[in-house]
């Protein structure tokens, strides 16, 4: 019985010494588990604070698991409100706008402590300031903890070196949403230099000086649809706060942040969809220059057509294939299809807009055809340096007046205005076929409307619904007047009291003198008895069917007898 009595009381203290270890194996892998976590927390310990009840109210017991590491790396687009509809902090009152737009650049990495990513990243805000202020919104940098088995993102602002943006690079240099984003504000929103001058005289500038800004948020999974992809997305809620560095009250008001992460997906199939259209407009455009060519392919019918209309439009073309080829060698994963683009607007104006452009040249100057290669050189040289100093001089005139993009994009798209006063001028007969004129004012609008007036556009370029309307109207203006001038005459809408003399083929002749009797182009006699519509008299009193000489006139303005040059008819 002693025997077993032992045994019975060691049973009991195995007992309650294992009861004793499990409890303490819990406390341990408790506090060494999550003090840790803890003390990573970026924000300020406070008892109860706002951010911590608010998380509490938001936390959903059956979202904490299955405990799935997510990975909240990538692009969130959302918005920002003041939590109580204003700012009612007086510390920096130049905080007015109630709420605004927002972007979110996360990347998260895994940490050795288990549960625990270390997030880094930058938050820009839109429409933060009123507008007196010249700089409208802010980008702050911020660094964390993302703890995933709670869905809780913690972190703050960190100021870093211009240039220096961390362990994030390897993501933002093959993010085609980030460079694009880039690439935009910097060739159509603001440049580098207005930039750095908006940083430096923005109220937020001083405010991250001041301020410890502080963000709690938390994470849910987004239900995407079938056209989403399979990436998953996540939705982001969470508050701003900026306790002030001297503990004297706040910064401003808390802030409500909602963000939703961007479909990488969906975003690269419409950049890749707007190459695919820039690729079918430019091969649109090609064969309109060879329906135009063949509509102008003579002497008289080339020098009707206005060089300055066709050297505008290979500018245009021009920028089109450097803007292109920039961005994709900025984006690398967007490199085939923005080089494919490019090449094909490379081709328009290389080789079909240039060489359109010489038979123009040449064809304004007749005299200069027969002295020889040297003065063909000679004129080939003047005739490409000029549109290459032309070329150079506007990327130079862009860059100084960033700001006013759009009045000078107005101004490339009034390329049809050098034919109207040509045609005036010279009263030019049908010049320019009408689907050449319909089917180039159709496709160079495609482009600018695109990147300001489509709201879903891959640049992020709000849109400009007047612009594009006065872009548009202006253009259709345009292409009415040529095709009134094509088809009622290049004159018509010119009052005769202004219009300069014009020579009359019709004119009256001395019947008595002695006059050749015969039409040199088709060898026939030509009728002097009766004055009619069927003879028609040169400057230099040389005398020709009126059939004939118009068909001549269409190849050549020189007279058949004397090849000295002939007015319009």
């Amino acid at each position: 019985m002693g025997i077993a009595k032992r045994l019975y009381f060691l049973r009991l203290k195995r007992r309650k010494y294992g009861v004793l270890f499990r409890v303490l194996f819990s406390l341990w892998f408790v506090f060494g588990g999550f003090c840790p976590v803890m003390s990573l927390r970026p924000l300020r310990e406070r008892y109860r604070s706002w951010g911590d009840g608010w998380l509490l109210v938001r936390k959903d017991e059956n979202e904490l698991g299955p405990f799935s590491a997510w990975n909240i790396t990538g692009t969130y687009r959302g918005s920002w409100r003041f939590l109580d509809s204003t700012n009612n902090s007086s510390r920096y009152p130049d905080f007015r706008m109630s709420n605004g737009n927002s972007v979110l650049e996360l990347i998260s990495n895994p940490t050795k402590i288990t549960g625990v990513h270390y997030v880094q990243g930058a938050i820009i805000f839109h429409d933060v300031f009123d507008n007196e202020h010249g700089v409208g919104g802010a980008q702050i940098r911020v660094e964390g903890v993302y703890i995933w088995p709670f869905r809780q993102l913690r972190m703050v602002a960190y100021s870093g070196k211009d240039g220096e943006f961390g362990q994030e690079d390897d993501y933002l240099l093959s993010n085609p949403y980030h460079w694009l984003g880039v690439f935009s504000s910097q060739i159509f929103q603001e440049s580098s230099r207005d930039k750095i001058w908006k940083k430096k005289h923005s109220p937020f500038y001083e405010m991250e000086k001041n301020c410890n800004i502080e963000i709690a948020a938390q994470i849910t999974r987004v239900s995407s649809s079938s056209n989403d992809g399979a990436r998953d997305h996540y939705h982001l809620e969470g508050l701003i706060e900026s306790p002030s560095v001297d503990a004297d009250g706040d910064c401003f008001s808390p802030l409500l942040l909602n963000a939703t992460s961007v479909n990488i997906e969906v975003y690269y199939n419409k950049a890749v969809n707007y190459t695919l259209m820039v690729t079918f407009i430019s091969f649109l455009q090609v064969l309109l220059l060879i329906r135009q060519m063949e509509h102008s392919n003579t002497q008289s019918g080339a020098a009707k057509v206005s060089i300055l209309m066709i050297g505008q439009q290979a500018i245009m073309d021009a920028y089109l294939c450097l803007l292109h080829l920039t961005a994709g060698i900025l984006v690398e994963s967007l490199f085939n299809a923005f080089a494919t683009a490019a090449f094909f607007k490379f081709v328009v104006f290389s080789i079909f807009e240039m060489r359109y452009l010489l038979a123009i040249w040449k064809a304004n100057r007749p005299m200069n055809s027969g002295e020889g290669w040297e003065a063909m050189r000679r004129e080939l040289s003047v005739l490409y340096s000029r549109f290459y100093g032309i070329l150079l001089g506007g990327i130079l005139f862009m860059y100084e007046f960033h700001k006013f993009l759009r009045p000078i994009l107005l101004l490339l798209h009034s390329f049809w205005i050098p034919q109207i006063v040509t045609n005036v001028i010279r009263d030019s007969r049908k010049p320019l076929h009408p689907h050449y004129i319909l089917g180039m004012t159709i496709t160079r609008l495609a482009i600018p409307l695109y990147v300001f007036g489509c709201p879903h556009n891959f640049m992020r370029i709000e849109p400009d619904k007047n612009w594009c309307i006065c872009l548009g109207v202006f253009s259709a203006l345009q292409a009415s007047i040529l095709l009134l001038q094509h088809y009622l005459g290049s004159r018509c809408f010119i009052p005769r009291q202004i219009l300069p003399e014009k020579y009359n083929y019709y004119r009256r002749f001395d019947q008595g003198a002695n006059h050749a009797t015969d039409c040199v182009i088709c060898m026939t006699a030509i009728d002097h008895t009766q004055r009619s519509n069927n003879c028609m008299v040169t400057p230099c009193d040389h005398f020709f069917h009126a059939g004939c000489l118009q068909r001549w006139m269409d190849i050549k303005m020189e007279c058949p007898t004397c090849r000295r040059p002939l007015p319009p008819a």
